[in-house]
């Protein structure tokens, strides 16, 4: 649920179609210039359809047109109630767009840039923050995380003298997931419920350990919850203060936040999310819930527009020095990572191949409720799309990722 076997569809969206009104006959009409009138309309018709057209061929209409599409396509064909999205061109202009129903009683509109669940990509804040400590020589990338949490990491095949720090952000530990405990029966049992980070640890340390560490590749929010720890240690202070003082306030992202304990709503305007046991079943509506299971690895709730601002800031070197941003960027093949099985993962952040041509820079994130696909290029472009259920076909995930293709593409 929180990005086991993480998958990255990224971006999609909509803007309003350009509208011609012109008058047409009522249908009812007998009159003897009715069949003129028609005649008229339909003329008129084919000229708008043909403007439409030549406008499709403007600088940036194109791309519009197509992500305007794939965004639609999500709700009315995969069924989430509802999406948003943002994209960034080299020049740093946004354009927001949003498509189907923010509220599934009510039918209000999908705020625009609005504030969800961004889940996984609070791993990316994580690695930043590690990474910076490391720059400051408090945490060494290749030092056993015994070292700064001693006695802690130890199970079956599991020994915390033998993973490294960057084992933990690269996803090649060994670790097992948690997630399944903490989503079993999670609408009667876990959707409120609190988790302490020892205790989700304590979860996945009763496993045995999925392979040797440095031997395999294997998502696991285990990973980020120690991570999450480990910068508590060695900073003394909350994991949630530290990414919100290094990155969330030193970038200006203005609409993402970490939520406090036992907080279970969300602050900002936003649509509700809705989770779905199995295809074709009810949605039932979770924006309000506890995301504490998820902590270091996925608790942070931000926008669109802030994510694509945080991921062009992290390219950018506005975060971290070179030589750190570097070992970031060193990737390992990641056969799970997405549906096509051509993903790469560094520390924190993936990648995946464009139709094309090139790469972008990814992460993604999966909670009960939303789903966030995001995606920058080599040449600064930025997408971030979010749409308000969980997947629950295979086919509704590729066409989350296929969305973000066409935004970077067309």
């Amino acid at each position: 649920m929180f990005n086991r076997r993480h998958k990255l569809l990224a971006l999609s969206g909509a803007v309003a179609a350009l509208a011609i009104t012109v008058p047409v006959a009522n249908a009812t009409d007998r009159s003897p210039g009715a069949a003129a009138e028609k005649s008229l309309a339909a003329m008129l018709d084919r000229q708008d359809a043909a403007v439409e057209k030549s406008l499709d061929e403007l600088p940036g209409r194109r791309q519009d047109t197509a992500v305007r599409k794939s965004l639609r396509a999500l709700v009315s064909e995969d069924g989430f109630p509802g999406a948003l999205a943002s994209l960034t061109d080299r020049n740093g202009r946004t354009r927001n767009y949003t498509a189907g129903v923010g509220n599934l009683k009510t039918g209000a509109k999908v705020p625009v840039d609005g504030q969800v669940r961004i889940a996984s990509n609070t791993k990316m804040f994580t690695a930043t923050v590690v990474l910076q400590l490391v720059g400051e020589g408090k945490i060494g990338l290749d030092t056993p995380v015994e070292t700064y949490l001693p006695g802690l990491v130890r199970g079956e095949g599991i020994d915390g003298r033998n993973i490294t720090v960057r084992q933990l952000l690269q996803h090649t530990s060994g670790l097992p997931d948690y997630d399944e405990e903490v989503v079993r029966d999670y609408l009667t049992k876990q959707r409120h419920r609190y988790f302490e980070p020892r205790e989700v640890l304590g979860l996945a340390l009763a496993k045995k350990a999925l392979f040797a560490p440095g031997a395999g590749w294997s998502y696991s929010n285990t990973n980020y919850v120690l991570a999450g720890l480990l910068v508590q240690k060695v900073t003394g202070r909350p994991i949630g203060e530290e990414i919100t003082d290094r990155i969330i306030e030193r970038i200006g992202l203005r609409h993402t936040y970490w939520p406090g304990v036992g907080e279970q709503t969300i602050d900002g305007r936003h649509p509700h999310g809705y989770f779905a046991t199995a295809p074709n079943t009810p949605y039932t509506d979770v924006t309000e819930s506890d995301p504490s299971a998820s902590w270091a690895a996925g608790q942070l709730i931000g926008t669109p527009s802030d994510l694509n601002r945080f991921l062009t800031a992290l390219l950018d070197g506005k975060l971290l020095k070179p030589e750190l941003l570097k070992e970031m960027q060193t990737t390992v093949e990641a056969p799970d990572l997405d549906t096509v099985g051509d993903g790469r993962y560094g520390l924190g952040l993936a990648t995946f191949k464009l139709s094309c041509g090139g790469f972008a820079w990814t992460h993604g994130g999966n909670a009960p409720g939303y789903t966030t696909r995001n995606a920058v290029t080599a040449d600064g472009r930025a997408a971030t799309i979010a749409v308000t259920a969980l997947p629950t076909t295979l086919p509704a995930a590729e066409h989350v990722e296929q969305a973000l293709d066409t935004a970077l593409c067309s």
